[in-house]
């Protein structure tokens, strides 16, 4: 599952917000996305894509940050 999707897909099940909307240039905030849910965000990703986030993670404000985060996390750790 790709990064976009799995952010989608959580969206979707949690805020009931349309996949259309979650953007790369959309704000977190706007999409509902407070302090809980982002760490409720980080799990999901950790379980969904088998890699762990580091303790000291600046907290992205767009989806694109996020996507850009997971990427290179999930790059990072299976290289």
């Amino acid at each position: 599952m790709k990064s976009i999707e799995l952010i989608r897909n959580f969206l979707a099940a949690r805020q009931g917000i349309e996949a259309t909307k979650v953007v790369p240039e959309a704000l977190l905030a706007d999409l509902g996305v407070d302090s809980l849910m982002m760490l409720e965000l980080v799990f999901e990703f950790e379980d969904q894509l088998g890699v762990t986030l580091p303790d000291e993670l600046e907290s992205p404000k767009t989806v694109g940050e996020m996507v850009a985060l997971m990427d290179g996390l999930v790059a990072s750790q299976k290289g």
